[in-house]
């Protein structure tokens, strides 16, 4: 994920460089690989772990840095300038599966002029690794890069009856995505329809028919959340890998739906021009429920050995999101999951949250404590007993890796009691692994997965340089 730190800055005022925000961000978990100078900017290369979706944009990043420097972030607060009648006069939203997409949100904005993009949005996109293409199209990916929320752009025009039915491919239904590849679709895949055909993969990529172009006046503008198995499960077999489709495959906010589009519309009419509808349609018929963790604040140094303040502990919660409810008679507080946050179900994942922003490198090496005290097992004590009795005669134990190179085979013998495998026999003695982790222990023998050797100092080898198992 590649972050622009003047943007960054711009939601923080940080006041840290580029440098000390690699190591900052990197000693909470978000390793920077590389930080690139450009002209004027910086842009930090964020490795951003596969359960961490929400720091797939600048304010998730903003989030983190906003805890490191005790500050807030400056979130885009979005008023459209103009608008002009209700969505539902310019189009229909119907949801077939929403099993697969649970929310879907339409908005028009009419009389836009698609033209190139100013200056400074061409650069901020370049930046990150964004090719622009219009204005329109320009302004839909920089707020999936502010805000998280994949986006996607119709031309109202081209969709028959000017309606949106987001439902299942029939099987052996064709999309030519904007890439111009034909794709084949199968009856599990989800596609964004108009009244008569696909125009879009759902969550992935529009199709060709309805793209934005210069004769485009006016556009429908989508914002929804789609099951994560679901892009998935299509991007995969389809071969394709979108910015839209890590995030959904990774898991969006489904609350962020009208955030984002609000903001998306709001640059629109003041970049491109045109009149927005006064709402949006936002087809949601089973909200998903808030989740809340109890948090036992105790639990922080027992688990971490980490002594941290209950104040501290609050403010780097509330700071990520998390709002505190109605302490509880024993002790515990309740914390709201903000929507965000997928990753966090549990009292231990809120504990991971205070001790990555203390310092893991604070958290002491020690043993945990037990009431337990250690045994043998009857098993074992025969092989202590049996260990001692050889080692009393004056014998010596090797204990070795079972897994050997092949050209090791003619080095092991069998114990005399034992006959070697004739010539041809020796692979139904030797056993090869067709997936070793080392080049070099790809062989384990029925003779070398005897690992205890012992040898008398007085018994001699029947030949130089043969070890006798």
């Amino acid at each position: 994920m590649l972050i622009s730190y003047n943007w960054l800055r711009e939601l923080t005022g940080t006041a840290l460089t580029p440098l000390e925000l690699r190591e900052k961000l990197t000693m909470v978990g978000l390793a920077i690989d590389a930080v690139e100078e450009l002209e004027g900017d910086s842009v930090l290369d964020v490795e951003v772990p596969s359960n961490r979706p929400d720091c797939l944009s600048h304010i998730g990043i903003a989030r983190e840095v906003s805890v490191i420097e005790e500050s807030k972030v400056q979130s885009p607060k979005s008023k459209v300038p103009k608008t002009e009648g209700r969505a539902a006069d310019y189009t229909r939203v119907e949801i077939k599966d929403p099993d697969l997409c649970p929310r879907y949100a339409a908005r028009i904005v009419r009389g836009v002029k698609i033209a190139p993009s100013p200056d400074w949005l061409q650069k901020r996109l370049g930046e990150i690794g964004q090719r622009p293409i219009n204005n329109v199209a320009d302004i839909t990916n920089y707020v999936l890069h502010e805000f998280g929320q994949p986006l996607h752009a119709f031309d109202l025009a081209k969709l028959t009856e000017r309606r949106i039915v987001v439902r299942r491919a029939a099987a052996g239904e064709t999309l030519t995505t904007l890439d111009g590849v034909e794709r084949k679709l199968d009856s599990q895949m989800l596609v964004i329809a108009d009244a008569v055909q696909a125009v879009a993969l759902a969550g992935i990529m529009g199709g060709l028919d309805s793209e934005i172009s210069t004769a485009t006046i006016d556009v429908l503008i989508e914002s929804a959340y789609f099951n994560p198995d679901s892009v998935r499960r299509t991007a995969r077999q389809l071969g394709m890998d979108t910015e839209a489709s890590r995030r959904f495959e990774r898991g969006a906010d489904c609350e962020n739906v009208l955030q984002a589009q609000t903001r998306c519309v709001e640059l629109i009419c003041e970049i491109a021009g045109g009149v927005a509808s006064e709402d949006a349609i936002d087809v949601y018929p089973a909200p998903l429920p808030a989740r809340s963790v109890t948090f036992r604040p105790a639990r922080v140094e027992s688990h971490t050995s980490l002594q941290v303040e209950l104040a501290e502990m609050t403010r780097i919660l509330a700071a990520l999101g998390f709002k505190q409810g109605e302490p509880q008679t024993n002790g515990s507080l309740t914390f709201v999951v903000p929507s965000w946050r997928i990753d966090v179900s549990l009292e231990e994942d809120l504990i991971e949250e205070i001790a990555r922003h203390v310092g893991y490198d604070r958290i002491a090496s020690e043993l945990p404590p037990s009431n337990f005290a250690g045994e043998y097992q009857p098993a074992e004590r025969k092989r202590r007993d049996l260990r001692q009795a050889l080692t009393s005669l004056g014998f010596d134990e090797a204990i070795n890796f079972s897994f050997i190179a092949t050209a090791h085979d003619e080095l092991f013998e069998l114990l005399p009691s034992f006959s070697l495998p004739q010539r041809g026999e020796e692979e139904k003695a030797l056993v090869c692994l067709n997936n070793p982790i080392l080049e070099d222990a790809t062989r384990m023998s029925h003779v070398a997965a005897r690992s205890t050797r012992i040898r008398s100092p007085q018994f001699e080898p029947r030949q130089p340089g043969r070890a006798i198992v």
